[in-house]
């Protein structure tokens, strides 16, 4: 905008423009913002100077809101809040030359309002996705164990075979154990997979992106588990604990 306003169409660098009654060129025009609600100062309505020239049209020591001068600074892709303040906290105290015990003499303020807004939205999401996702896992694991019950009636013959020949108890147990894991595993796998999609799909709209963490992962796989020893356990004990005579006659 600044730049259509002073110099019109015509390119805006090597282009002189005054400020104060100094002659300022342009070396540069700032990428036209896209308007949000996380953008804080409006680049699109300034002028970027150097400190030295700033200090010579304007009185930078005045009093304000942020007392005698402020500097905004915005975290990398990648970089928590926390190492942010970390790290501009030691740059000012070696700029400053604070010794280690002194106290510091500055002050950093976060953009608290829109963090504490998305805290409460994610807050309440997480709450409704934890009742959502519980009751369908409830559902799941009765579908599970009802496909592991039909499994056993289904192979009630080869299961006496099993029996006659020598197989233990526990391996038949472990068999349809094992059998209702890897299936809960694989639907486990296809829901991470569309979350993921979802995620993909979702991160070029909005200003901050989402990703699924490792974590979130690893706590799905072993939810899968946990999922698919519950239902499964009743289908495999019943078909372990059959007779192989009456087993093989059915």
């Amino acid at each position: 905008w600044v730049a259509e306003t002073l110099v019109g169409l015509l390119a805006p660098c090597g282009r002189g423009v005054k400020i104060s009654g100094r002659k300022i060129e342009g070396i540069g025009v700032l990428e036209k913002p896209v308007s949000s609600m996380s953008n804080i100062m409006d680049f699109d309505r300034a002028v970027i100077i150097s400190y030295e020239l700033a200090r010579k049209i304007a009185n930078l020591k005045s009093n304000t809101l942020f007392g005698n001068s402020s500097l905004n600074v915005k975290a990398g892709e990648g970089i928590s809040i926390q190492a942010l303040r970390d790290e501009i906290t030691g740059i000012l105290r070696a700029e400053r030359r604070l010794k280690p015990r002194e106290e510091d003499n500055f002050s950093i303020n976060e953009l608290s309002l829109l963090a504490d807004l998305l805290d409460s939205f994610f807050g309440v999401l997480n709450v409704v996705g934890l009742l959502v996702g519980g009751f369908a896992i409830f559902v799941g694991m009765f579908g599970v164990a009802n496909i592991m019950f039909v499994s056993v009636k289904e192979r009630t013959r080869i299961i006496g075979i099993k029996k006659a020949l020598g197989a233990k108890r526990f391996v038949i147990l472990l068999e349809f154990l094992i059998e209702s894991v890897v299936l809960c595993l694989i639907g486990g796998a296809l829901g991470l997979a569309l979350v993921q999609a979802l995620v993909l799909a979702l991160s070029p709209v909005f200003d901050f992106g989402f990703q699924l963490s490792w974590y979130n992962i690893l706590i799905g796989l072993l939810l899968s588990v946990v999922v698919g020893v519950i239902a499964g356990i009743i289908p495999a004990s019943q078909a372990a604990a059959m007779n192989p005579v009456e087993a093989m006659r059915k």
